[in-house]
């Protein structure tokens, strides 16, 4: 049976490595620095999180005709029903709140180079929904609404470099998607930003080299996931790891083949990208916005405190009243997704032809654009399952599960989005699997971390849980 040691054993070699590496790095700071200065940033702040009835929001209201839960400025996002019809054999219809937020926001790191090595600059930022308070998050991390100053706070910080007049040179800049459980249609600008200026440095930023952020990564509920979907799209000739964390490991030299685009893949892209299309085209998924009074009449409930579903399943609808020290409002009240339970997202691997292989499969959710996108061999809340027959239970659910700790590369617990969900989080695992496991169906297929990335480019291919995984895999070689 799986569990949390292997994380706890991954922090403390992540620790020897950056002990092994520190001065080959030339760091602006080290790990040790990093973590005073953390931990200094959360002394300084005050923040407070009280949950609250929904008749306390400020600038909230249950809309009159349709019970849509909206703000009064007509911005920043609702929450509304949302009916949804597919073709498959099991739950092929049902009801749900949704949130829709149609306005693209930004999610950008600048970056910059230190004696000839690349820096991030991260910011240590608290969001309502975050489990510990402050995480890292991007460089610039804001909706439309935010940084157009609807809420009358503050201007967002270093928002000039993401401007189209910046004189920055740009990495990537691509829409990605978002959570398609619990948003409709949602998407973020994500975008990489290379400077040459003297940056001024807030005191709730610091610079850290993409080695650090790796090492990071391997800790619970550090790097926010803005900060790991925009880490994900950073081109890969700027995050391989060094020849010297390469080592002789069979496994290690398998997932930088797989990295790479030396390595020899079972399907070409032509392949992966027929495939996905086919999936795309015979999958059913009808989405019609409902009034959220209307999904009441699928089990959903409408209380005076909290909108839930009768089975107690699925996910809540919440209200908060936040005060922040460090954020451009002080204090305000605002709806929130909370999960009933932690999500799994499980990458099983393995290796072909001395390329490390991903089994991937096409997923689609109630809330998304394009029908189906790539995503973790499991990606599930158990405990909806619970009660589940056999049959229709996620495919390696169960497998992975019962896997032998020996089997698991990757095991760390990353928070979701913490301006939308409340406590919402996901274990991320990567397992390397027998090499006569198959394909299972036609919705799974086995791809390289380059096809992958290749994909990124290109909008609503990936998944954000699946974005996620790959910027936590990066870790891997440094590691072992």
């Amino acid at each position: 049976m799986i569990d949390s040691s292997g994380a706890r054993q991954a922090v403390l070699e992540a620790e020897r490595v950056e002990r092994a590496t520190a001065s080959a790095e030339d760091a602006v700071m080290s790990m040790a620095d990093f973590h005073s200065w953390f931990n200094a940033r959360t002394r300084a702040n005050t923040f407070q999180v009280d949950r609250i009835p929904f008749a306390e929001l400020s600038g909230w209201d249950f809309d009159p005709d349709t019970g849509n839960l909206v703000h009064a400025s007509g911005r920043f996002f609702s929450i509304e029903g949302l009916r949804v019809r597919t073709n498959r054999p099991w739950m092929g219809e049902w009801s749900q709140p949704i949130i829709v937020q149609p306005e693209i926001g930004v999610l950008g790191i600048l970056v910059k180079r230190f004696d000839g090595v690349l820096h991030c600059l991260m910011q240590a930022k608290m969001e309502p929904g975050n489990i510990n308070g402050l995480q890292l998050s991007p460089t610039v991390q804001a909706t439309r609404s935010n940084y157009m100053r609807v809420h009358g706070g503050a201007d967002t910080k270093y928002l000039e470099y993401f401007r189209p007049e910046s004189r920055g040179r740009v990495l990537f800049d691509g829409l990605q998607s978002e959570q398609g459980s619990w948003f409709l249609h949602k998407r973020n600008r994500n975008i990489v930003v290379e400077t040459e200026d003297d940056v001024p440095l807030d005191e709730n930023f610091c610079w850290l080299t993409l080695g650090q952020i790796r090492r990071l990564l391997l800790l619970d509920h550090m790097i926010n996931m803005d900060s790991r979907t925009v880490l994900a799209c950073i081109p890969p000739a700027l995050t391989g790891p060094q020849g010297q964390e390469a080592g002789d490991d069979p496994f290690t030299r398998a997932f930088l083949r797989s990295l790479s685009d030396h390595g020899s893949a079972v399907h070409d892209s032509g392949r992966i990208l027929s495939w996905l299309t086919e999936l795309r085209s015979r999958q059913e998924l009808v989405q019609r916005r409902v009034s959220l009074r209307q999904v009441a009449e699928d089990g959903w409930r409408l209380g005076s405190d909290v909108i839930d579903h009768r089975d107690g399943k699925y996910f809540d609808v919440v209200a908060v009243a936040v005060q922040a020290s460090n954020r451009e409002v002080a204090a305000w009240t605002q709806p929130l997704v909370a999960p009933k339970q932690a999500g799994l997202l499980a990458l099983l691997v393995k290796r072909i032809g001395g390329t490390l292989h991903a089994l991937v499969q096409a997923r689609s959710d109630a809330g998304m654009l394009n029908v189906a996108e790539l995503t973790a061999t499991v990606h599930c809340q158990p405990g909806n399952y619970a009660d589940v027959p056999a049959e229709h239970r996620p495919r390696y659910l169960d497998y992975v599960l019962t896997a032998p700790t020996s089997r698991v590369r990757l095991d760390v617990l990353h928070s979701e989005e913490g301006g939308r969900f409340y406590h919402a989080q996901n274990r991320y695992l990567v397992i390397e699997v027998e090499p006569d496991l198959a394909e299972p169906d036609d919705r799974y297929l086995w791809v390289t971390l380059h096809q992958l990335t290749s994909l990124l480019p290109h909008s609503n291919y990936l998944t954000v849980e699946l974005r996620s995984l790959m910027a936590s895999m990066r870790c891997l070689a440094q590691r072992l």
